[in-house]
């Protein structure tokens, strides 16, 4: 399963920050049996909105609008599809947190916005609730993302580009500016403190506590966000979906070599150079 960490940025901004991500999965009818065993009491009196593709299941006192969810799912699943590759949204969105909780266990729910399991994606209400427009849109979109690459069985692809793919996507349609989704970075950069290498795995595991420790996951994500947009922007999209995918088959070196005819020191640099120029 996948934690998703809520972080201000900029001006009350709520985005969520993810860690390691879902796999493709079943259909709505099949996922539902896997979900509720041994707990069909977390259903009870539920409701299922319908949009498109995407399928909704809910409980009405979570105070949650399951329509805006489903019409949200529907259209990230859209935007997932054009880049990644078809996606069903399954989104289940439980009574309570301790709902939530009892869905996603073994892991936990504090602090989250949604987390993605196989086939579907789990929104924790209270926490979604504090999202704005634009951050459930993000949240969605990069759940979606994982659960269409099935990330979750890929032992291979490095977490920078797993996560900032889904970033990658998430942020496609958000028209948040740049210097706003990479605040902690931005101000870490602004300071004289530029990246010098990519983000290693444990970077982008949230701490039980501490602010600091949770800006530096806020600037994992940011930092892995950015590669996969200077990869996009300079080199097209296609080419950042052939790196994702030659990076689940071939060690980095040789998937950056293959892809963009880059070393890995040279990517590396670019990228630092990309940073200082969209942040500084």
């Amino acid at each position: 399963m996948r934690v998703v960490w809520l972080w201000a940025v900029g001006a009350g901004l709520l985005v969520a920050l993810t860690g390691p991500p879902g796999s493709p999965g079943p259909s709505a009818a099949s996922s539902r049996p896997a979900v509720t065993a041994g707990r069909p009491d977390l259903w009870h009196g539920a409701r299922t909105v319908r949009n498109g593709g995407a399928v909704v299941a809910g409980r009405p006192e979570n105070g949650l609008d399951l329509t805006d969810i489903a019409r949200r799912a529907a259209r990230a699943a859209r935007i997932v599809a054009r880049v990644a590759g078809p996606v069903r949204p399954v989104i289940l969105v439980p009574a309570t947190t301790a709902d939530a909780a009892a869905l996603a266990a073994p892991a936990s729910v504090a602090g989250m916005a949604a987390l993605a399991a196989p086939g579907h994606v789990i929104v924790e209400p209270r926490a979604f609730a504090l999202l704005t427009e634009a951050g459930r849109d993000v949240v969605l979109a990069h759940e979606l993302t994982h659960v269409a690459t099935g990330a979750a069985t890929d032992a291979r692809t490095p977490k920078w580009l797993i996560e900032g793919f889904a970033d990658y996507i998430g942020y496609l349609n958000a028209d948040i500016p740049v210097r706003a989704a990479a605040a902690e970075l931005a101000t870490e950069i602004r300071a004289g403190r530029l990246p010098v290498t990519l983000p290693e795995p444990d970077a982008f595991i949230t701490p039980a506590s501490g602010d600091s420790g949770q800006a530096r996951v806020a600037r994992a994500y940011e930092e892995a966000w950015l590669a996969c947009r200077y990869i996009a922007g300079r080199y097209g999209e296609h080419r950042l979906v052939a790196l994702y995918r030659a990076a689940g088959r071939d060690p980095l070196d040789t998937a950056l070599t293959e892809t963009l005819g880059l070393t890995r020191d040279r990517f590396v640099a670019a990228w630092r150079a990309y940073l200082r120029t969209e942040l500084s």
